[in-house]
């Protein structure tokens, strides 16, 4: 059985990526709010789309439907259009179907208690994480394809990072690196992390300042 990375080795992650956070965290805009429904787009836009191309359609599906409410009472035709050419259209239709729920069940607004998030089709434990931390501040954990890279590049370092037992036991390492405080920049640290610097292919191992704890330094 895998075991969890230790005190010293969580608090040292912490320390060092938080730190290299405040050196090169993107300023990004979904950054600079904590509105429930904006967090939740972006999080919907950005499985499998990349941030440049998600950028200017975040703010161009704000303008046309600034809340859940504008959402959830829009044609379902200028929903699909709006979110051209991005792909994966199942995604504004669950987008709408979760504004739907929203405004016909919980007041026009998110639900802020993970269990209630995850009843919404289209909100896994993910979204649910990342929607609870970035937005009501709460001590969640997320894992994502990049987050995952670099859990499990850290603190694992052997074994299938795919297969489903390892990716339950990263969702542990997740929780358990998971700070008291600075959740929202350490959540949002990690995803940055592993989208520039331990990448999937090529990462930046020389310039990485997890390297003396990486349990898979130097990644061929």
């Amino acid at each position: 059985m895998l075991a969890l990375p230790d005190t010293q080795a969580r608090r040292r992650f912490r320390t060092k990526l938080l730190a290299w956070y405040r050196a090169h965290g993107r300023d990004l805009p979904w950054r600079r709010t904590t509105d429930p429904y904006h967090i939740l787009v972006s999080e919907v836009m950005l499985q499998q789309t990349q941030v440049d191309r998600v950028i200017p359609k975040y703010h161009e599906w704000l303008t046309k439907f600034p809340s859940l409410e504008a959402l959830a009472t829009a044609p379902e035709d200028a929903v699909t259009k709006t979110w051209y050419p991005l792909g994966y259209n199942i995604r504004p239709k669950r987008l709408q179907a979760i504004a739907r729920e929203a405004v016909a069940n919980h007041e026009g607004a998110l639900p802020a208690d993970e269990e209630t998030l995850r009843s919404f089709k289209g909100i896994g434990e993910y979204t649910a994480g990342a929607v609870l931390s970035f937005a009501f501040g709460r001590r969640a954990a997320i894992l994502d394809t990049n987050v995952a890279r670099v859990l499990f590049r850290v603190f694992v370092g052997r074994g299938d990072p795919k297969a489903h037992a390892m990716r339950r036991h990263l969702w542990e390492v997740s929780r358990a690196v998971l700070p008291h405080r600075h959740v929202f920049d350490f959540n949002q640290a990690l995803m940055d992390f592993g989208a520039t610097v331990c990448v999937a292919r090529k990462p930046k191992c020389l310039l990485c300042p997890l390297a003396r704890q990486c349990r898979s330094f130097p990644v061929s």
